[in-house]
C-alpha cells in the first residue's frame, strides 16, 4: 500500500518526506486555505503558484490539485491551467475532480464524470474525489479516472449522525458492533410484532462504515479488472489505516497527525527504556 499525505502544509510534507515513507500528496481547497492561513500567521509572504510548485518539487510522487468550478467546461478549463502551470515542475500533477458537483437533485449530476472522461482522453490524470458510495466509484472507473477517493471518515460521520451517536472527529467507528446491534434490534422488533420498525438502519444503503465502502469498491474493481487506483481518503485514525491496508487498498492518504499516531505504542517506548537501561559497559565499548 502506498502512503500519501493529506495536507497542503509544506512543513508537514517536507517532514513526512524526510521520514522516507511518503509516496504522494493530496490537497483540496480546504487544506490549501488552512496552509495559507498558517503562512500568514507566521508573517511569511509567498505567491500561491510558488507555494504549489514547492509542494510538487518536494514530492517524488503524485500531487493532487483540485479544481474549483462545478460545470464540465469550468473544470476542464481549470484542470488544464493547473496541469500546464505545475506538471512541468516534477511531472507529478493529478487533477482532483468531484464525482458529482451538484448542490441539489435539481442540479446537473454528471458534470464531474464528463470532466473526468474528457481530461483522461487528453492524457491528464484525474482523481475522482468526494466518493461516498460504491456506485459512484463504479462510474469513476467507467470514466477511466486514474484514481478514486472514497471518503471513509465522512461516511462514518454520516452514519453516526443518523444514529444520534456523539463522537470526536478522530474517534474510531466500530462498524462490526454496529452490525450486531442492527441485527439484534431487528430481531427483537420482529419478535415483539413491530415489523414496521424492523427495518431500522445502522448503515448508509447497505454500507456500515468507510472501511466497508473501500472493501466494496476493491471487490467490484477486482471483479471487472478496472485499472483505477483506489485512494482511501478522509482517514481519521491509525486503525482505519490498518483495516484498509488489510483489505489490500492501493493507497491511503493520511493526515500528518495520523501518520504520527501510526508509529507510536507505549510498549515500544517501554521496551526502549528497558533496552537503554540494560546496556553494559562491555557492550557500549564496542561503539567507541
Amino acid at each position: 500500500m502506498k502512503i500519501f499525505i493529506d495536507t497542503a502544509d509544506i512543513d508537514e510534507i517536507k517532514e513526512a518526506a524526510n521520514w522516507g515513507i511518503l509516496d504522494g500528496v493530496t490537497t483540496n481547497p480546504s487544506l490549501i486555505k488552512k496552509a495559507v492561513e498558517k503562512m500568514k500567521k507566521k508573517g511569511i509572504e509567498i505567491s500561491m503558484e510558488d507555494y504549489i510548485k514547492e509542494i510538487c518539487k518536494v514530492v517524488n510522487g503524485p500531487v493532487s490539485l483540485e479544481v474549483k468550478g462545478r460545470s464540465h467546461d469550468e473544470m476542464v478549463r481549470e484542470a488544464k491551467i493547473l496541469y500546464e502551470k505545475f506538471n512541468g515542475v516534477n511531472n507529478n500533477v493529478v487533477i482532483k475532480i468531484p464525482i458529482n458537483t451538484a448542490f441539489s437533485l435539481e442540479d446537473e449530476q454528471f458534470e464531474g464524470i464528463k470532466a473526468i472522461k474528457e481530461l483522461e482522453n487528453h492524457g491528464i490524470p484525474t482523481n475522482a474525489t468526494l466518493v461516498m458510495t460504491p456506485e459512484q466509484a463504479l462510474l469513476a472507473a467507467k470514466a477511466k479516472a486514474s484514481y478514486v477517493s472514497p471518503f471513509l471518515g465522512r461516511v462514518d460521520d454520516f452514519i453516526r449522525k443518523n444514529l444520534g451517536i456523539e463522537h470526536g472527529k478522530m474517534d474510531y467507528w466500530d462498524f462490526e458492533a454496529a452490525k450486531l446491534m442492527e441485527y439484534e434490534r431487528r430481531k427483537e422488533a420482529v419478535k415483539r410484532g413491530y415489523e414496521s420498525i424492523a427495518g431500522i438502519n445502522y448503515n448508509d444503503n447497505g454500507i456500515h462504515s468507510g472501511v466497508e465502502l473501500v472493501d466494496a469498491i476493491i471487490r467490484m474493481y477486482r471483479a471487472y479488472g478496472y485499472k483505477t487506483k483506489i485512494i482511501a481518503a478522509s482517514i481519521r485514525n491509525a486503525r482505519q489505516v490498518r483495516e484498509v491496508a488489510m483489505l489490500g487498498v492501493d493507497i491511503a492518504t493520511i493526515p500528518f497527525a495520523v501518520i504520527k499516531e501510526m508509529i507510536s505504542h507505549y510498549k515500544t517506548m517501554e521496551g526502549m527504556k528497558k533496552f537503554s537501561q540494560d546496556v553494559v559497559e562491555e557492550y557500549e565499548g564496542i561503539f567507541e
